[in-house]
């Protein structure tokens, strides 16, 4: 156990070093989505830590304490023996091949690993960002015309409930509530008589029961049948950050009815597409109102300043503070206001009476220009200048956010002369991909880079670590066949698994290079240094790479249950090693007998 303990001692401190320094970075990445992985790398990086302790310290005691006996095998320790043989002698005899055909060898794993990613590059691979886990609820949005009473809203609701319901299986649903007065969104609740909102909540997923998005799919059409509503909308509810829709477009200007031209052109083009649905914006009709106009004219022709015509408005409205006294130790203001003639409207208002200089009489009416219209039901600006914002969710199984979001400017380009003065903001998920995408690139580099840095220390060497390194693409390789068998998406998620990998994958080629360099030091030539090596270390190769498999192997098949969120990560990690190992296994030794080969001769010149 002391001789095995010694000459294992370097290249597992190293791969578990290597394997710190992969997850590490995912410690420091930026934003919501960042903060929402970093229990991952900091338990794993913990466990690798505590796990250096258990392997140099406690484990050697436990073999010394079983005092195993290897003198008389047992027919368990027969039948491992002869398998573990018969595992090294066909590798020894495959890479021999791979050793006298190095060209051809090499450029058949080229090959490979192009076809591979041009599998990628041509979109064979869904591209889902954000895979989280629906939450097992979802909302239906009700927007009824400004004005629309609390029980006309409710009347409505009830409807689309009706409709709902006849699209229920047994045992999908568990509650549906329905409400008025009030709308949840993702960003703010919505308080008026005209919003109203159902709220959907389905059981665990279990047999054959729907999905959420099945869900909606089957009801949206005969809710938006409903007569009445504005508007009628779906919001599904995210597992996880982001928490905003995928398109998300805020239309930037200063006046709101060039910006409500630009929004209707906008959402008229996504109306065109098929893969977008659910398309709202936040610019809310407030209530009626009234907007009164001097009229110049007749106020000069029947004397009469306009600042009392103003005065005679106020008093009939607001009225005017005319006084203030103290009491109880607060301020009270005393409020003069016109009594309001029978009827209460604004039309009896403007029918009141002015008395003229020369004692005659003229209707409020006969000296305002009145126009009835709807007002604002808020002004939202965003950098400075007013804004409406678009929203609108897509079908994931067809497209992609960025792609989405593309398609948007493109358009824009092509209609953009025909609103001056109006700009778009990307945010929502966009904001969040290439915010994380820009971060993993910067801390994969960042990990990487690490890694070299300590095989370097460890092997003394500039270029040895370039070869263990190689192992990162061949693992790569693996991930993108992994991803188009399981038909699991590219995810931020995957990418993060991606990034573990880089540690992980390396492991192997440490254990091959460090043996190969004792037996170098032994004397051996390259050619012998390669093959005694890979054969003695094939089996401790196999078996890690297999117990590391094996763990993962029911959360990237999905045999406990899928999930979007975790599926997808696993998955990366396990198609990624198998192909790795099976790659270095002939790919490292064949890179390391040609370079120490050219090394030791430009030596011996």
């Amino acid at each position: 156990a002391r001789d095995s303990l010694r000459e294992v001692f370097a290249p597992v401190t190293t791969s578990v070093l290597t394997t710190i320094a992969a997850f590490s970075p995912l410690m420091l990445m930026p934003g919501i989505v960042g903060k929402f992985m970093l229990v991952v790398p900091l338990v794993v990086t913990t466990a690798l830590a505590i796990s250096l302790v258990e392997a140099y310290w406690m484990l050697p005691a436990h073999v010394h304490a079983f005092r195993v006996n290897f003198d008389r095998p047992g027919r368990v320790q027969q039948a491992r023996t002869r398998a573990i043989h018969w595992i090294r002698v066909k590798y020894t005899r495959l890479l021999i091949k791979v050793l006298r055909w190095p060209r051809t060898a090499l450029v058949l794993v080229l090959l490979f690993m192009v076809a591979t990613f041009s599998t990628l590059a041509a979109g064979m691979i869904r591209l889902e960002f954000f895979a989280f886990d629906p939450v097992r609820l979802f909302y239906v949005n009700v927007e009824m015309p400004a004005g629309t009473s609390l029980e006309k809203t409710l009347v409505r609701v009830e409807a689309i409930e009706r409709r709902i319901r006849t699209h229920i299986r047994p045992g999908e649903v568990r509650e549906m509530v329905g409400y008025s007065g009030l709308m949840l969104t993702e960003t703010e609740p919505l308080i008026g008589d005209n919003w109203g909102q159902l709220f959907v909540s389905l059981h665990p997923r279990a047999g054959d029961l729907r999905s959420v998005d099945e869900m909606i799919a089957s009801v949206r059409d005969d809710a938006l049948a409903v007569p009445g509503p504005s508007d009628i909308s779906f919001l599904r509810i995210s597992g996880g950050p982001p928490t905003t829709r995928p398109i998300k477009v805020k239309v930037r200007g200063d006046d709101f009815t060039a910006i409500r031209a630009a929004v209707v052109d906008i959402k008229a083009f996504l109306a065109t597409e098929s893969t977008v649905f659910d398309i709202i914006d936040d610019d809310r009709e407030g209530r009626r109102e009234l907007a009164l106009a001097y009229d110049f004219d007749a106020m000069r022709r029947s004397g009469i300043d306009p600042g009392k015509v103003a005065r005679l408005v106020r008093l009939a409205g607001d009225g005017e503070v005319v006084a203030s006294l103290q009491h109880q130790g607060e301020k009270v203001e005393v409020r003069v206001r016109a009594r309001a003639d029978r009827g209460g409207d604004i039309d009896s208002v403007l029918r009141q009476t002015v008395v003229l200089a020369d004692g005659g009489e003229v209707a409020l009416g006969r000296l305002l220009t009145p126009s009835y219209g709807r007002a604002m039901g808020s002004v939202r600006h965003y950098n400075f200048r007013r804004a409406i914002t678009v929203e609108a969710d897509i079908d994931k199984l067809a497209i992609d956010t960025r792609e989405a979001n593309r398609r948007i400017q493109v358009h824009w380009e092509e209609i953009r002369e025909r609103h001056p003065g109006i700009d778009l903001d990307f945010t929502g998920e966009l904001d969040d991909i290439q915010e994380s995408l820009d971060s993993i690139v910067v801390l994969f580099v960042f990990g990487v880079g690490l890694i070299y840095l300590i095989l370097g220390t460890q092997f003394r060497s500039y270029f040895q670590p370039l070869i263990i390194l190689i192992t990162v693409p061949m693992a790569f390789t693996g991930v993108i066949l992994g991803l188009l068998i399981t038909n699991n998406p590219l995810s931020l998620f995957t990418l993060y698994g991606i990034v573990a990998l880089s540690g992980i994958a390396v492991n192997a080629a440490i254990v091959l290079i460090s043996a190969g360099n004792a037996r170098l030091r032994q004397g051996m030539s390259p050619l012998h240094a390669t093959l005694y090596a890979a054969r003695r270390r094939v089996i401790p190769i196999l078996i890690t790479s297999l117990t590391t498999v094996a763990g993962l192997f029911s959360l990237a098949t999905g045999l406990g249950g899928k999930s979007l969120l975790w599926g997808p990560v696993a998955t990366a990690i396990v198609w990624g090693l198998i192909f790795s190992t099976v790659l270095t296994l002939l790919v490292v030794p064949l890179l390391f007998r040609l370079f120490m080969g050219w090394s030791l001769a430009r030596r011996a010149r």
